[in-house]
């Protein structure tokens, strides 16, 4: 025993880096396994979570969700898109331009929107309609409420059914979900003809995230902001009604005349008359009529509203008389249905005098 003891000291004096070697040894076994377990691990998350995007920063916290619920973000990478930037810069603009009698300034899209002080008072002043909400919820229940009516409010005025699906919500607009927040003020951008320029064909690629039997499954898809400058409903080419409103409002009126003159000859058939084109055409009922009286047929009353509303009524109307020319074989009417429910009177004679050039010598 004693032999052996005196055996592992001289061991040590003639090879004093022996013993080193060893515990490096065995230390890099120790390393190997550890990083032998974490790429088991890793591929076991693979494997559970199957196209799930490289390199995404997912907060867990953000996505405590409800089995099958799902929410969405934008690709980290998308941000730096030029289009996306530029869209975002021009939105802030806009409101701030639409707003600065408030003296509300907007820095942040998502964090100075989704509480829906700003769109609240975005839809005022846009409208000129008070909306009956507080002016101030500190709560997160009192700003859910205040932005449910605010979102309620533009579903409305935007002609959409209250009951969606949407591409925003009361939701994920609180939850300052920028994809949600754009698709809103991109629809009031080109429902109210803001005079700005949005560029076109704005894709950004987006992460769903979604929870099923307990994981997260994450998807990319392509999400559509904007398409192209004439779908978004602003100004394309101009044409002789741009004309005569910039330069010659006193042609205008001779032109409105001839309209009437024109519509009237048809109605008087059934003992209708117009005596205001601005007012008297954005409900839609006279265009029905009118289009069967200058084709030779009847419109069955079943195919829209006799006496309209809402605004989805009249929606409904305009459209059918869009319908209907197209039918006849006219082009697509060079207006959108909403811009003639809002009684825009350039987009109203745009429609009637499309009419007036196909049936101006019809009996």
């Amino acid at each position: 025993m004693a032999a052996t003891k005196s055996m592992r000291q001289n061991a040590k004096k003639e090879h004093p880096g022996q013993l080193h070697c060893q515990k490096y040894q065995i230390f890099n076994k120790k390393i190997a396994r550890k990083r032998v377990q974490e790429v088991q691990i890793e591929g076991k998350k693979a494997i559970d979570s199957p196209g799930a995007p490289q390199n995404m920063d997912v907060p867990s916290e953000e996505y405590m969700l409800d089995d099958n619920e799902e929410r969405s973000m934008i690709e980290p990478r998308s941000y730096e898109d030029p289009k996306l930037k530029e869209l975002i810069v021009i939105l802030i603009e806009w409101i701030n331009d639409v707003l600065a009698p408030d003296r509300i300034i907007v820095k942040n899209i998502e964090d100075d929107l989704f509480d829906g002080m700003v769109l609240h008072k975005l839809i005022e002043r846009l409208t000129e309609i008070t909306l009956d909400v507080q002016e101030v919820t500190l709560s997160e229940e009192g700003q859910k409420q205040k932005l449910r009516i605010v979102v309620n409010a533009a579903n409305h005025i935007l002609g959409l059914s209250r009951y969606g699906p949407h591409k925003w919500s009361v939701e994920s607009i609180h939850s300052k979900n920028i994809v949600a927040i754009l698709h809103l003020l991109v629809s009031l951008a080109r429902h109210f003809r803001a005079p700005i320029r949005m560029p076109e064909n704005v894709i950004i690629n987006v992460v769903i995230v979604q929870k099923r039997d307990g994981q997260l499954n994450h998807r990319i898809v392509n999400e559509e902001l904007t398409g192209t400058y004439d779908d978004l409903g602003l100004r394309c080419e101009r044409d002789a009604f741009d004309t005569l409103f910039d330069h010659a409002p006193d042609k205008l009126q001779v032109v409105k005349r001839s309209l009437v003159t024109f519509v009237n000859k048809q109605l008087n058939k059934i003992n209708l008359e117009v005596g205001d084109i601005e007012a008297e055409f954005n409900d839609g009922v006279y265009l029905c009529l009118l289009l069967g009286l200058l084709e030779g047929y009847f419109v069955p009353l079943h195919h829209f509203y006799l006496t309209p509303k809402t605004f989805d009524e009249k929606l409904h109307n305009v459209s059918q008389s869009f319908e209907l020319m197209m039918d006849a074989g006219l082009a697509k009417p060079k207006a959108r249905p909403e811009d003639i429910v809002n009684a825009d009177l350039k987009s109203t004679l745009r429609v009637l005098y499309n009419l007036f050039t196909r049936y101006k010598n019809t009996n």
